[in-house]
């Protein structure tokens, strides 16, 4: 215990050193004039966010960014729950936008796009009362979004990885982005596809029995394109974005079981279109803002199964998914207790699901949602305060090819509050509390199989899901944006959960409301530089440096205990070690471990082996005047990643394999540009704070 109070107290003493600085790491070269360049934190732990640089960390721009994100400390993705960051499940938003996908569409959308076509990523734990409540737990929003400069700028990615299981696998990517801006609008246009063979292997059996064991031989490919504009009127701004995304996904599928033997191809194509319009008008006094935003997105999707041998159509599903938004916000600073900021909005969304079986429309689905909030942040000496509500009414209801839905009426209100004492700059003690509402997801409810299917297992939806009810606490001291310790508990009623229960002598995965459930989880992170063990405190303590740039070792433990009604069991410990450290020619070493203890119970789930256990390694450096960013990694080096649960109240285990170890390079190069523009911009103090804003996403 004294070596850790030692420890921490170097950290506490040291960081306070190397950030006290400013907040953003300002490195000063002198050449003929004097250079300032703005550096990016790996991490930041902030009060209701966590935010990931991934355009700076090679480790994370690596590959997909489904690969990027189950590096990530706290993160898990797993087959039967799901995304979660400590305990709390995530609502997926890309550019601040809903991305409205889920399930395995989601898995394969984020398997598909490049880690290094994004710039950062924000997982907000603390919703306030200006995000919907219907985020349930927590907020993961993807930022592809860069910063339009007064020049042309490329950035050209590409990236290649090699599996070898039973035979070899071949993944590759590229893309492209150009923005500049002028005086009148700036510009943005990104665009990429990939090409992705996969393999799984996937296994149902009880205890004497393999109900089903399934090859699954994929080839996918994934293109998108992204536009931004933004024009600049006065102090105002008009921001148009328009997305769109395609992915066309082949599988020969093998499997054999209890009595059957079946040769598949499956086929699933699907295309997102999303546009977003964004007025923010701005006054004379700087704090006041009122923002008009308007989002449609639409999402068309068809799954088939035949099969190989005799031609026939096993399954032919599809969906239509459109959804409309539109949201206003007005904020505004005045004097009370110091500098208070007052935020009120409004919001309403539409969203239409049309699901179909052979041609035949089984589900018709409509919801509507109108809400306002208003939100209070002040602060009084040493302490900050947020108190906040939001106030939503749903409107659902549709039709089946059998029968009507229960229809869904409520109007309900949704609290917020927040009080941070800051100890010392940068160091701080949270406590949080919010209600917060989980609408079921139209993957959840769609009554048709959009999985493979064989005569043992099947999996479909519930139209019949009803909300979800969150009450979240969350007691956090965060220090220096690394060392951080957490303790939060998610009260749910309703929860919507997907589970595998025996069907005759086979295996169901359906998706039931849990009618209480309870999560407690404790999050501890602490960095650790190598040189106190090479130097020691006294000398470490005479050193002034930024710890993004230097060898150490970032640790994390998580526990999380889920509490159930009709079922009794331990805690799940995750384990997630992170040393970065640099070599001769300043190439930069990152190996990152993941790990779990097994034999606790997650949801209705007892994991048989360890979650997502992998080790990962890789090697960056960067060439031509920092330009060119070279990246070679091998992922899950050991081959230990897989997926083993026991299906609770059931003799059903369920086994999950894919081709996870994997051998890569990345690459990013900057195309210099002869512009004088810009190196008159790189060689002052940029002090328009317009540049600094995204033209997309923001």
């Amino acid at each position: 215990m004294r070596s850790f109070l030692t420890c921490l107290s170097f950290l506490i003493i040291q960081f306070s050193f190397a950030q006290e600085k400013t907040k953003d790491t300002v490195k000063v070269t002198e050449l003929k004039e004097v250079v300032i360049q703005s550096k990016k934190k790996s991490i930041e732990h902030k009060a209701d966010r966590t935010i990931f640089d991934f355009s700076q960390q090679s480790h994370l721009n690596s590959g997909s960014v489904m690969e990027g994100l189950k590096k990530l400390p706290g993160l898990i993705v797993s087959d039967v729950a799901g995304m979660m960051y400590q305990g709390k499940q995530l609502e997926v938003f890309m550019d601040a936008r809903p991305l409205n996908i889920y399930s395995n569409e989601l898995t394969g959308y984020l398997e598909s796009l490049p880690a290094n076509s994004i710039e950062k990523v924000e997982i907000i734990t603390q919703p306030g009362a200006e995000f919907p409540a219907t985020s349930g737990g927590a907020i993961i929003n993807i930022i592809t979004s860069k910063s339009a400069k007064k020049y042309l700028s490329a950035t050209y990615s590409n990236g290649y990885s090699y599996t070898k299981y039973d035979k070899s696998r071949h993944r590759f990517n590229n893309s492209l982005l150009l923005n500049s801006k002028n005086k009148w609008f700036g510009w943005q246009v990104q665009l990429g596809q990939s090409f992705n063979q996969g393999y799984q292997r996937t296994n149902f059996q009880n205890e004497s029995t393999v109900l089903s064991k399934n090859t699954t031989d994929r080839e996918n490919r994934f293109y998108f394109f992204k536009t931004g504009l933004k024009f600049d009127l006065k102090k105002d701004r008009f921001l148009v974005n328009y997305d769109f995304t395609t992915s066309n996904n082949n599988a020969k599928i093998d499997a054999s079981g209890l009595g059957f033997e079946a040769n598949d191809n499956s086929k699933n194509k699907l295309n997102r279109n999303d546009v977003a319009l964004n007025y923010q008008k701005r006054f004379t006094d700087a704090t006041k803002k009122l923002d008009f935003r308007f989002n449609m997105n639409s999402v068309g999707n068809n799954f088939d199964l035949i099969n190989r041998n005799s031609g026939n159509s096993v399954l032919d599903n599809g969906y239509n998914q459109l959804f409309y938004q539109f949201k206003t916000d007005y904020s505004q600073e005045f004097s009370f207790l110091g500098k208070t900021k007052f935020a009120i909005g409004v919001l309403a969304d539409k969203l239409e699901f049309e699901a179909q079986n052979l041609g035949v429309t089984n589900l018709d689905y409509q919801r509507t949602t109108f809400s306002g909030y208003s939100e209070l942040q002040s602060s009084y000496k040493k302490f900050d305060f947020i108190l906040g509500g939001r106030i939503e009414s749903y409107v659902i209801d549709g039709t089946t090819d059998t029968d009507e839905l229960i229809p869904f009426k409520q109007t309900q209100f949704f609290p917020n509050a927040s009080i941070q004492y800051n100890v010392i700059p940068q160091v701080f003690v949270n406590v949080n509390y919010n209600k917060k509402i989980s609408l079921p997801t139209t993957a959840a409810l769609n009554p048709n199989n959009t999985n493979y299917q064989n005569p043992n297992v099947s999996f479909s939806g519930n139209p019949n899901l009803e909300p979800t009810i969150f009450d979240n606490y969350e007691l956090k001291v965060s220090a220096f944006d690394y060392f951080f310790i957490s303790y939060s508990r998610s009260d749910a009623n309703n929860q919507v959960m997907n589970r595998i229960i025996a069907n005759g002598d086979g295996a169901a995965s359906v998706s039931e409301n849990i009618p209480q459930l309870t999560i407690h989880n404790f999050n501890f992170g602490l960095p650790i530089p190598y040189m106190l063990f090479t130097k020691g405190l006294t000398e470490t303590l005479k050193f002034d440096f930024n710890p993004d740039e230097i060898n150490f070792l970032y640790l994390y433990i998580g526990h999380q205990k889920h509490i159930l009604p009709d079922v009794s069991g331990k805690g799940l410990w995750f384990f997630n070690a992170m040393s970065q450290t640099v070599l001769p020619s300043k190439i930069k070493f990152t190996a990152t471990y993941n790990t779990s203890t097994t034999g606790g119970t997650y949801f209705y789930y007892q994991n048989r082996v360890p979650f997502s256990q992998q080790f990962d390694v890789t090697f960056a450096k960067k060439f031509l005047d920092n330009n060119l960013s070279v990246s070679l990694y091998c992922n899950d080096v050991f081959n230990t990643s897989e997926q083993g649960f026991n299906a609770l109240g059931t003799n059903l285990v369920y086994e999950s394999k894919n081709d996870s170890r994997r051998v890569g390079i990345t690459l990013n190069y900057k195309i210099p540009t002869k512009n004088k523009l810009a190196k008159e911009e790189s060689n002052i103090l940029n002090n328009d704070k317009k540049e600094e804003q995204p033209v997309i996403g923001n």
